[in-house]
This record gives structure tokens, C-alpha cells and sequence, in this order.
């Protein structure tokens, strides 16, 4: 079987990622989808065997004679079934069903297969929506420049505040500081839990990681955990996770503290470790269908604004094919959720999916010049740019200065879980659109004009400002 490689919006040019050998992912038609077979997670927590029959007709026989077979689960956890244990593929909602999330299905063949030829024969009949390679994505290769956590007089504080006093971030706070109600999932590598800057409680979260060494490419490592039940998101390996999560959450000792104030972080954990030939430092790995299922379930667990630093170039996808993610974006989107991405790495005008979706908001990154970097990739849909080089956060065990798209995107999750905050504490239900809209409307001017990098830079004060004067203006007008 050849092996597809797919570019990451965080990662270096020339990254590769593959697709799970044997392993697809299958989106029934609405009223095609038999209700007797278990979801993924009841599987994985042994309450239930994965079916060996979808349809008991052509899809079976198609199954049977292009791949040997097939072993098939849901993807997704029925929202009102979270927590019961055997029947979480129960009781799917209207918005579950109309998104498409409830008819979506793991398969698993001979991993001999060509996974091109079964996709070829599955799309082919008339129940399918859509079926696609369960795609891997991979973060950087090329390990973060690391500070020691306790020696914070090495860390130069005007360089090390520069990101946050760009986009006003003290300003943000002190004008809005947050509420505990607002959920913000981080969906990436997990957090380092017992880091000094994560001194809050974290909201439980899960991990949705489901790779065995067959999956990922020969010589690679797995590390940690990786296919076994697991409700507790630590990120033991690799440290994206957590240099996201502080930006948004951190408690501010020796860092600046997390912009999203008192909300509350909730990470999922949907990329594991893994360690690559001729590497010495490891890097996150997960597949589309762990992490759609992170996005789903942090949505059903509450949150109300979801941080995705992850993508998949849309040039590298086979055209025919779905577009990752998009179920799952759309059923946040019915449930009122706000999604922010990054743009992408690549220096180049290019669409990232999820960041392409025009329910999320993309960011691209700025340098202290005021000015887009050169890596920040550029387009049409890119909404705003927020800093993104040397940005000092946290790091599994001290600090790190982490560079990338990756890490302007959470400066805009905290952003707008504060405007959320600011419009709940004046009881006014405020859409997601409309906080794009406010983002990109209170963004900064560059240091001069640059195309294709979106309204502008971040300004969190004005934009949370902007929520009260929105509100007085719908206040007047009403009466």
C-alpha cells in the first residue's frame, strides 16, 4: 500500500504524515446508520465488541472482497451517554444526526489492503455519504529552545512580556477578568499537569489516543500511552500541548499569566508521542479520527471555545475526498461553539483545514515588527494574525520559547473566552460569528499593508471592549 504524505500547519516544509494502514473512516447517509453497532469508546473501555457487519448487504460484501473483512465501531460517544459505560452509541440528538457525527464509523480491514481501491468501491454505493483514509498528522520535529522553570532572571522580562503588551493583553484583564464558566478546550498533545504554572485545577478532560505500532511507520516509537483507556490527558513527551494551554491558562509566576483569566482549561488529548528515526526529541502524532473525536467530546463535556492547533493542507489531500473535520466543526457550530485554528506554517498562500472552515477563526502569526513572519501561511480565509515567534511559555518541565502558528492561535482562544466572559456577565447571548466579526473589526494595522494575512493584528483590550459597546448599541436599539 502506498502511503499519502499530508503537510501540518505547525510543522517545518516537508513534513510527512501517512494514513493508518487499513483503516477508514465511513459516513453513512442520514437513515442508514444500523443502531446496533457500539461506540469506539465503549470498545476501547471493553464493554462491548466491535461489529463485524455494517450493513448486512453491499457494503459487507465490498468489505469482505476488497479487504478481507472488516471490524467496525462509531466514532463518536452519543453526548447524552457520555458516562454510561456500553451504551454511549445511544440516544443520539437531532444535532448529532444532521451533523453527521452520529453516522460516522471506524472500519478496520486487512491492513494489506489498498486503501485506494476499497475507497473507490465503498464511495460507490448509494448509502455512503463520504468515506476517507484515517489520515495521521504529526507536530514539529525540531524541538523548542528550553529555559530552566526556577531561573527566570536568564529571561529578559521586556522580551518576555513584548508578545502580551502587543495585543494588550494586561489591558484585557484588567477591563474583563474572566469567568470560571467559560470552558476553553485545548485539543492537542495533553498539558504537563504538575507544571508550576498549572496551578488550577484543570477540568478532567480524556484522551482519545488510539495508536498501536502498526499504525505509524516501521523504526518510529510509541511512547507513553497510547491505546489503553485513559481519562487523564498528561502530556508526558512532547510539550505542545502545554505551551498552548499557557498561553491561555497559566498561572503567571514566572511567565505572563494565561489571557483567558479565570476560565476554565480543558484539555484533550488526541496526539501521542511518538519518536521518529534520527531523532532524539519526540513528537506528537494522532490520526483524524482521535482527533475528531477529542473535538466532539470536549464540545459534549462543555466548552465553549476550543483551540485547534492542527491541520491538514488541502493541496496534499486527494481531490474527491471530504475535507477533515468537517462534521465535527459543524455540529460545534449548531451548539454555539467557538473555533479557532492555526493558519499554517508553510510561508505560502494555502488552505489548512479546519482553519479553511469559515466557522473558524485562523490566525496566522506576527513578529515583534508588527509585520506577518515568514513561515505564517496566508489566504483569503486567514481572519487575523497574532504573535507567534519566540513566544516564552510553558514547557513540560521549566519554559520554553516556542515559534509558530500554533502558538499565535491560543492569544485568540483566550481573546474571545474573556469576550464571551464579558457578554455573560452582562447576560447577553453573543453568537460565534459575531466574535469573529468583532475580532477581526478591533484587529490592529500591520506596520504596513500585507495581503492574504487576514483584518489585522489581535488587539484583546479593544476587543473585549467592543463587546459592551455592542451590547449598549443592541440595549438602545431595543428600546
Amino acid at each position: 500500500m502506498t502511503m499519502r504524505r499530508i503537510a501540518t500547519p505547525w510543522a517545518p516544509t516537508g513534513t510527512r504524515v501517512y494514513c493508518v494502514p487499513g483503516m477508514l473512516l465511513l459516513k453513512l447517509r442520514l437513515g442508514e446508520a444500523p443502531e446496533d453497532i457500539p461506540a469506539r469508546n465503549d470498545v476501547r473501555d471493553g464493554a462491548a465488541e466491535a461489529a463485524t457487519e455494517l450493513d448486512g448487504g453491499a457494503l459487507d460484501r465490498v468489505l469482505r472482497m476488497e479487504g478481507g473483512g472488516a471490524r467496525v465501531v462509531r466514532l463518536h460517544t452519543a453526548a447524552a451517554n457520555i458516562a454510561r459505560v456500553g451504551r454511549r452509541n445511544c440516544n443520539y440528538s437531532s444535532d448529532e444526526q444532521i451533523s453527521g457525527v452520529a453516522r460516522t464509523f471506524i472500519v478496520r480491514t486487512d491492513p494489506r489492503a489498498s486503501l485506494g481501491d476499497l475507497t473507490q468501491r465503498l464511495a460507490s454505493v448509494s448509502t455512503v455519504d463520504w468515506v476517507s483514509p484515517n489520515y495521521l498528522a504529526a507536530t514539529p520535529c525540531d524541538a523548542p529552545l528550553r529555559v530552566p522553570g526556577n531561573d527566570s532572571e536568564l529571561v529578559d522580562d521586556a522580551e518576555m512580556w513584548e508578545p502580551w503588551r502587543m495585543i494588550r493583553a494586561p489591558q484585557a484583564l484588567a477591563y474583563e477578568p474572566g469567568d470560571s464558566a467559560v470552558i476553553v478546550g485545548v485539543v492537542d498533545s495533553g498539558v504537563a499537569r504538575t507544571h508550576r504554572e498549572f496551578v488550577r485545577p484543570f477540568r478532567q478532560g480524556y484522551d482519545t489516543v488510539q495508536l498501536g505500532q502498526a499504525d505509524i511507520g516501521p523504526g518510529v516509537e510509541l511512547l507513553g500511552d497510547r491505546a489503553t483507556p485513559d481519562h487523564d490527558p498528561v502530556d508526558e513527551y512532547v510539550g505542545h500541548g502545554s505551551a498552548c494551554a499557557a498561553i491561555i491558562g497559566a498561572e503567571g509566576f514566572d511567565m505572563p499569566p494565561g489571557l483567558a483569566g479565570d476560565a476554565q482549561l480543558l484539555p484533550m488529548r488526541a496526539l501521542g508521542a511518538v519518536r521518529a528515526p534520527g531523532r532524539t526529541a519526540p513528537i506528537g502524532m494522532g490520526s483524524i479520527a482521535d482527533l475528531d473525536a477529542a473535538v466532539k467530546l470536549a464540545i459534549d463535556l462543555g466548552a465553549r471555545v476550543l483551540n485547534l492547533s492542527f491541520g491538514t493542507d488541502d493541496a496534499q489531500l486527494t481531490p474527491g475526498l471530504p475535507k477533515p473535520h468537517a462534521d465535527v466543526i459543524a455540529y460545534g457550530a449548531q451548539r454555539g461553539c467557538v473555533f479557532v485554528a492555526a493558519s499554517g506554517n508553510s510561508g505560502q498562500e494555502a488552505i489548512y483545514w479546519p482553519a479553511a472552515y469559515p466557522e473558524v477563526i485562523a490566525v496566522g502569526a506576527v513578529g515583534t515588527n508588527f509585520r506577518p513572519t515568514s513561515f505564517s501561511t496566508r489566504g483569503e480565509h486567514v481572519a487575523l494574525c497574532a504573535p507567534g515567534e519566540r513566544i516564552f511559555t510553558a514547557a513540560l518541565d521549566g519554559y520554553q520559547r516556542a515559534t509558530g502558528t500554533s502558538f499565535a492561535a491560543p492569544f485568540v482562544t483566550a481573546t474571545a473566552a474573556l469576550m464571551i466572559a464579558r457578554a455573560e456577565r452582562r447576560a447577553f447571548p453573543i453568537e460565534p460569528q459575531l466574535v469573529k466579526h468583532i475580532l477581526m473589526a478591533t484587529s490592529r494595522a500591520f506596520s504596513e499593508p500585507v495581503p492574504l494575512h487576514g483584518a489585522g493584528i489581535l488587539d484583546a483590550a479593544a476587543a473585549v471592549a467592543a463587546i459592551d459597546a455592542f451590547i449598549d448599541r443592541a440595549q438602545q436599539e431595543d428600546g
